[in-house]
């Protein structure tokens, strides 16, 4: 009699403990990869997030916040805004094809490299760009809409040809130093070779 209280007894608690265990499951918090900066708590696109994009060289994001002059305004303000960004980003591109370039062919010494880089960085604005398009938009849940805007490896190469030509024509003797014994119609080969180089 007494081993039969005790098995039931035994089996109770066992089962109180079981129960215990799978009232209190444990959840897996899952947090994204990208947050709108606006709306932490919600996922965004990756891009937002400054992700790389296929088919687009060289990006940026824009952003402008909820307004009453409407959506297209909105949209404008924000391109505007990536394309400020967008010339920022295009100086950084620039400056590591010059990198690459001399690394690869051992022309220039630093300190003529750093001032051929920087010369030609000079040289991109947010108004000398074309070719820029938005390649993707989200609006964001408190309102602020964020545009991608960038350009594809056709109209990187472009951009970056045309500010190295720049560079090279305003200051011949600076880039004479910098490739040393080219001869003039070397160096508009060679400034192409550059502007065409990919970069990791």
């Amino acid at each position: 009699m007494n081993v039969k209280y005790l098995s039931t007894g035994a089996v109770l608690a066992f089962g109180a403990l079981l129960s215990g265990c799978a009232s209190s499951p444990q959840v897996a918090t899952v947090v994204p990869d990208c947050t709108f900066p606006d709306a932490p708590e919600v996922a965004a696109p990756n891009w937002i997030c400054d992700a790389p994009v296929e088919g687009v060289e060289v990006s940026a994001v824009g952003s402008f916040r909820k307004t009453k002059a409407g959506v297209q305004f909105q949209k404008t303000q924000a391109t505007a805004n990536g394309r400020n960004q967008l010339a920022a980003n295009m100086k950084v591109h620039v400056k590591q094809l010059v990198k690459n370039y001399t690394e690869v062919t051992g022309v220039g010494d630093d300190e003529t490299v750093d001032t051929v880089s920087s010369d030609v960085s000079k040289q991109i604005t947010k108004e000398t760009l074309f070719g820029t398009k938005v390649f993707r938009t989200r609006v964001s849940p408190t309102g602020t809409m964020y545009v991608l805007v960038g350009m594809d490896s056709s109209g990187a190469a472009a951009n970056a040809q045309a500010a190295l030509m720049t560079s090279y024509k305003n200051k011949k003797a600076m880039w004479q130093r910098f490739m040393a014994d080219k001869a003039h119609n070397e160096l508009e080969d060679e400034i192409e070779k550059i502007a065409n180089q990919e970069v990791d």
